[in-house]
């Protein structure tokens, strides 16, 4: 075994040397996530900072949509902006424990190429079984120890009988916050619920929206550790897993697809790069998610299979891709769950704005979109839940009864691109405003039904649909 000397680290961590006694330490400002949680599996994903706080909110806004920051300086460094986070270097270690178990991580380094973040995937899980989770962060061995604590819940076998409630939202641009110190206050809402899991349908972050527009690798990252860093997500990701879907906010810039054209110095390939960093996502995007008997959920990817939007519509065009399809159907028809959700980045039924061009709801992959709808509406009991659009509705396709829930943005000051009076034959249900979606399985008398309950973003009901399985 080598030992290390306290030299060694100094000179590592410090080159320009420290004063005798000093000491340093890094942070989980950005908090932490636990996802892809199975009834075995859990991941864990943190980044370490230098700072114990993030840079206060300093710039008024307009009184308008998105509330853009007023006179905001894009080109400043990072580290002074509105919600900026350094970085810090060190080492963390993970731990999830309960009375029977402990499964914990050696010291991990955390290093510049991966943006300071780390994650961890802990295997041979008891499913059902909630686990303790602390984190522990040093720069150097004989530095102070920051730590974070949270806990999780595995989920149930797929023959177990459990009741379940979920939360979903979409559409977040940091300065849309509803309090400068909190941020959002549907997370504070969703925590209070106490959701099994959360599922956040994209559109996390906004590369193509000022305070600042990011067009760099550097500016990109900064939109995750100013977003990460608000108390409200903080604390529900203490709590509650989190499965993230990405959408073209996340990834480069509105409507995106493999080959775009790059946003400033930024490019597809960085924005996939980034994304990977901060989302807690193995292997494939696109994934399935069991929990217990009655609930299955399909994440898919919208993004990276994609034909380019301009082309020509027909059979070959595709937002999903051919393997991605395949996986789908073959899943999908294999499973004995009871009940059934599709989970999209963008709306499959719609109704959307016949300006748009980029969803399967719009007639630029009309070819796609019409099969898709009959194929799933084919499917006993299964349910569309989508992202991306700025207003909460509840509508059914007219032509095969497929039924499709949006959430609404995580604030009313991003809803926006419907007019409220606009109530087409589709909607069950419209609200021009922000909040977040929940759906609940459960069984009463041996009947297996489902709840979509749509929330303001302080959580009170603004509308609820139950069905019985059939």
């Amino acid at each position: 075994m080598t030992f290390l000397t306290l030299s060694f680290w100094q000179d590592l961590f410090f080159p320009f040397g420290r004063k005798e006694g000093e000491t340093a330490q890094v942070y989980f400002t950005t908090g932490f996530k636990v996802s892809e949680v199975s009834e075995t599996q859990a991941t864990l994903w943190t980044r370490l900072c230098a700072q114990e706080k993030a840079n206060p909110i300093t710039h008024q806004r307009r009184e308008q949509v998105f509330r853009h920051p007023i006179d905001f300086d894009e080109d400043q460094p990072v580290e002074l902006m509105d919600g900026g986070v350094k970085a810090g270097a060190g080492w963390v270690k993970f731990r999830i424990f309960n009375q029977g178990e402990e499964h914990i991580t050696e010291w991990l380094e955390v290093v510049e190429h991966n943006d300071y973040t780390v994650k961890w995937t802990f295997v041979d899980l008891s499913p059902n079984t909630e686990y303790q989770v602390e984190l522990a962060a040093r720069c150097t061995p004989s530095d102070p120890v920051s730590t974070e604590q949270g806990r999780f819940r595995t989920a149930p076998d797929p023959d177990q009988i459990k009741p379940v409630l979920m939360t979903t939202s979409t559409c977040q641009y940091f300065w849309s916050f509803d309090d400068d110190v909190r941020g959002f206050h549907t997370y504070d809402s969703m925590r209070n619920l106490k959701p099994d899991f959360f599922v956040q349908t994209g559109d996390y972050i906004y590369y193509d929206k000022p305070g600042p527009l990011a067009k760099n690798l550097e500016q990109a990252r900064h939109k995750w550790h100013a977003m990460d860093a608000w108390s409200s997500i903080r604390d529900l990701y203490k709590l509650t897993p989190v499965f993230m879907i990405k959408d073209d906010h996340d990834l480069l810039k509105d409507d995106v697809y493999p080959g775009a054209s790059p946003y400033g110095n930024l490019t597809f390939e960085d924005g996939l790069r980034v994304w990977r960093e901060n989302a807690p996502v193995t292997g494939r995007p696109f994934r399935s998610l069991r929990w217990g008997k009655d609930l299955e959920l399909w994440l898919m990817e919208g993004r990276e299979f994609r034909t380019p939007n301009g082309e020509k519509d027909g059979p070959q065009k595709s937002i999903w891709g051919e393997e991605q399809k395949a996986w789908f159907k073959s899943t999908v028809e294999a499973s004995d769950a009871t009940f059934k959700l599709l989970i999209s980045a963008t709306p499959i039924v719609g109704p959307d704005r016949e300006n748009k061009k980029d969803n399967h709801a719009n007639q630029v992959f009309a070819t796609e979109g019409r099969w898709l709808r009959r194929y799933l509406s084919a499917q006993k009991n299964l349910f569309v839940v989508n992202g991306d659009r700025h207003w909460q509705y509840v509508s059914q396709d007219m032509e095969t009864g497929l039924i499709e829930f949006g959430s609404g943005p995580v604030s009313d000051f991003h809803a926006q691109g419907w007019k409220a009076d606009d109530l087409r034959p589709e909607h069950r249900f419209l609200r021009l405003k922000g909040g977040f979606l929940s759906v609940s399985v459960n069984r009463q008398a041996d009947q297996a039904y489902i709840i979509f309950s749509h929330h303001q973003v302080n959580g009170d009901l603004v509308h609820r649909e139950r069905f019985n399985a059939v």
